[in-house]
This record gives C-alpha cells, sequence and structure tokens, in this order.
C-alpha cells in the first residue's frame, strides 16, 4: 500500500472532519491501522481516546531536583558508585524518587538491610509460612 499525495491530503481532511479511524480507513481503502500510523508519522492532531473519551495528555517536563544538604542527600543512579545501595524509593516518574545509597554488600546490589529483604532463602520463606498459618 503506497500513500499517495491524494490520499495523504484526504487523509488529513477527514481527520479534521473528526472522523474516527476505521470510518477514514473504510473511505481511504486502507487499515485503521494504517490510518493510525501515517496520522501518528504525519504528526496530525492526537485524537480524543474512544474508550475514555478523554483527550491524551502530554506528560508534564520533570522538575529539577532540588539540591538537599548533605547529610540527607537524595542518592540520583548518577550519584551511586560501585559500592552504593542501588534500591529504589518512590516512582520513577517523582521528583523524589532516589536510592538508599548505603554501602552495599560485597558482590550484591544492595546494603544488608535490602539484600534481607530482595533476597529469601528457603528456610526464611517456609518460617514466614510457618508463622502465618499459626495466626
Amino acid at each position: 500500500m503506497s500513500w499517495t499525495d491524494e490520499k495523504i491530503e484526504h487523509l488529513k481532511e477527514l481527520w479534521d472532519q473528526g472522523l474516527s479511524t476505521a470510518e477514514i480507513g473504510r473511505e481511504l481503502g486502507v487499515s485503521k491501522n494504517a490510518v493510525v500510523g501515517k496520522s501518528h508519522r504525519l504528526g496530525l492532531k492526537p485524537r480524543p481516546s474512544p474508550i475514555s473519551g478523554k483527550a491524551p495528555e502530554k506528560a508534564p517536563k520533570p522538575k529539577p531536583k532540588p539540591k538537599a544538604k548533605e547529610s540527607t542527600r537524595v542518592m540520583d543512579v548518577i550519584d551511586l558508585g560501585p559500592q552504593m545501595c542501588r534500591w529504589p524509593f518512590g516512582d520513577p516518574g517523582d521528583d523524589d524518587f532516589h536510592f538508599c545509597g548505603k554501602t552495599s554488600v560485597v558482590g550484591k546490589p544492595y546494603c544488608e538491610d535490602h539484600c534481607a529483604a530482595a533476597y529469601v532463602t528457603k528456610s526464611s520463606s517456609r518460617d514466614r509460612d510457618r508463622s502465618s498459618a499459626n495466626r
């Protein structure tokens, strides 16, 4: 399937009229997915979602993180050295997302506390199962 200049202009007109991608596809003799892909490549204005009825929102630009005092410093991934705990805190999209940064256990990416949470042995999982069964 090739997009001729005429088909592209017709696509733009139908898009501006608010027709659905399926309707545009039927009109042009192409699939709905072909319409979606071409409209995306052309940079046409995003359409409201047929599921939610809302127009797609652009993600806000992340704000620069404020510099914390050295004693309470929040660790970014670029701040982590080779022997520093990489246990994440929070959501990566949030401004306060950070890593633990304590000294890691040799050969592990986490400190002692976070290794205990990350690496569960058979005996510790059995103990946990027994204690929950006794409740």
